[in-house]
């Protein structure tokens, strides 16, 4: 019998780091996440690939996408839309993978529906005015643009009680720390591994 994956979500603030500590957690060699690329109408910044940090579509095709109901959630979010394929996720928690989501918090509203089994790992700032100099310091941003990013990041800090763990993003490395000891701990809870053990006894 397969254990089913765990979906781990983690989401947060726009420029809290949900990036940087996704990348952090996938540079260790000993990690055995699936990673779900999001889907994006947003123009790459510098430095990103298409179909290694997102999906890169127009907002036509995004549109036809939502139609067929192909995207697990999604969002729009500062004029740009931003979702998760349905089909990936589906197929590789059945064969026992857990699978990584870094998503808004609009579109992990809409996992948490779907998936009320699912991980839900809000990443925190320090402080606000932390989180408004991370944004800025992106130096991709207009004033107007930062304004009102820091409105959505209030907003989005008070629907904080839709996860299942807080997570502060102090420093990368002691971030990352945490998020793979929950992990580990939600693979031990005893809903989880209860099953194969009551069929270990049936066999008996």
């Amino acid at each position: 019998m397969i254990e089913k994956g765990l979906l781990i979500v983690l989401s947060g603030p726009s420029g809290v780091g949900k990036g940087t500590v996704r990348k952090e957690i996938f540079s260790q060699p000993d990690t055995a996440f699936e990673y779900s690329i999001s889907m994006t109408t947003r123009l790459p910044r510098d430095g990103e690939v298409d179909g290694v940090d997102y999906f890169f579509k127009s907002r036509e095709e995004f549109e036809t996408l939502i139609e067929q109901g192909k995207l697990l959630e999604y969002a729009e979010f500062v004029g740009n839309y931003y979702g998760t394929p349905v089909d990936y996720v589906r197929e590789t928690l059945d064969a026992g993978k857990d699978v990584f989501l870094e998503i808004e918090v609009q579109g992990a509203q809409q996992v948490r529906e779907k998936f009320p089994e699912g991980l839900l790992i809000f990443l925190a700032p320090p402080s606000l005015s932390e989180l408004e100099s991370r944004i800025t310091n992106r130096g991709t941003e207009s004033s107007e643009l930062i304004r009102r990013r820091m409105q959505a990041a209030k907003e989005e800090i008070e629907l904080m009680d839709l996860y299942d763990y807080v997570v502060e993003n102090d420093h990368v490395t002691a971030a990352t720390s945490r998020i793979n000891a929950i992990v580990i701990a939600e693979h031990c809870r005893r809903e989880r591994v209860s099953v194969r053990y009551k069929k270990m006894l049936e066999a008996e």
